[in-house]
């Protein structure tokens, strides 16, 4: 018998429920995708604050979770099981989340399960391309993480095999737009500017890419740091800024590295598809570089659709899904949220 499982996410600046149905041959189906940003409320900050985005989500969790059912065609009474982030992500953040899960799976008297944040981003595609293979390699990017990560099993088994040692590659694209005078979030201006620029205009650093340097770790804070020099040395010159021709060598430099090192850890592992998701996922420059060195190694790519790469509901309850496909215990109601939660950690 098909089961409906509820996904709850609040790690960061957007409120999203999702829900799903899961099928007996293990298929996963979207319902319902709901999601409410507080991101506006934090761009004259220039960043998400925690304080904020935690009362936002107070604010937006029920009449999220209303639309949500709404648009499902569902009610409350027909949910079989709850999944909420647990970590990692801000403390605040998803402590009303997880409080809101706690809430409704009492009184509707169904399982509840914590699970990873970084670990919903990969299941999500198995909402648009179905299940996953056995092993794939994750290429995780967002504005808090950038990782490289092996998945043998969606539900149990995530390794991670490198991560950023600085900046997230999320991270830099702000901190880029806010020196070139671009609206936060950082991704999408830049992306725009970028297809007006050349690529090649200049020559900014490809960082950790040594022969010294760990295989599979990333840093953009170099890259970040070059980008404020070279337009602060034009600035004094009184040169005027030529926004669209940075934008677009920054971002060639962030895409290059980050499709160069996915493909390289691919065949070390012997891994034959990747994933790209998290926020990130959806710049259009690192999708085409990742389609043609993919292509080239005979490599299979998947890569979410825009909605689904951002944070939402939908990927948490697509992970709920696996997990309670997978037959995985359901967590204790006194469990806690864990911002610093691992990778490696599927669910609680």
């Amino acid at each position: 018998m098909a089961r409906i499982i509820m996904g709850i996410e609040s790690s960061c600046d957007e409120t999203g429920v999702g829900l799903v149905r899961l099928h007996d041959d293990g298929a996963v189906e979207l319902l319902a995708d709901e999601v409410a940003s507080s991101v506006e409320q934090h761009a004259r900050f220039g960043g998400v604050v925690p304080e904020v985005a935690s009362r936002a989500h107070l604010e937006a969790m029920v009449p999220t979770t209303e639309r949500a059912f709404e648009k499902a065609g569902l009610a409350l009474s027909d949910v079989d099981a709850i999944a909420v982030t647990a970590g990692p992500g801000l403390a605040g953040a998803l402590l009303v989340g997880v409080s809101a899960a706690k809430a409704y799976a009492t009184a509707l008297d169904v399982p509840l399960y914590g699970v990873n944040h970084l670990a919903g981003h990969i299941a999500v595609d198995t909402l648009q391309h179905g299940p996953l293979p056995a092993p794939c390699l994750a290429l995780l990017v967002s504005g808090g993480h950038t990782q490289l990560l092996r998945v043998d099993d969606i539900a149990s088994s995530i390794t991670e095999l490198g991560s950023t040692v600085d900046d997230a590659a999320g991270e830099a694209y702000d901190k880029v737009a806010r020196v070139l005078g671009l609206p936060y979030p950082g991704g999408p201006p830049i992306d725009n500017a970028a297809k007006n620029g050349n690529p090649a205009a200049i020559a900014f650093p490809r960082g950790m890419t040594g022969p010294r340097d760990a295989a599979f770790d990333f840093s953009f804070s170099g890259l970040k740091t070059a980008v404020a020099r070279w337009v602060e040395g034009a600035a004094r010159r009184g040169e005027e800024i030529p926004v669209d021709d940075v934008a677009a060598s920054f971002q060639e430099a962030v895409a290059d590295v980050l499709t160069a090192k996915a493909i390289r850890a691919a065949k070390d592992q012997g891994i034959a598809t990747m994933v790209i998701s998290g926020g990130v996922a959806a710049n259009s420059r690192l999708k085409e570089l990742a389609a043609e060195r993919c292509a080239a190694a005979g490599i299979e790519l998947r890569v979410p659709r825009p909605r689904l790469c951002t944070d939402n509901g939908a990927m948490i309850a697509a992970l709920g899904a696996h997990v309670v496909a997978a037959k995985r215990p359901a967590a204790p109601l006194d469990f806690s949220a864990n911002p610093a939660l691992p990778v490696n950690v599927v669910s609680l």
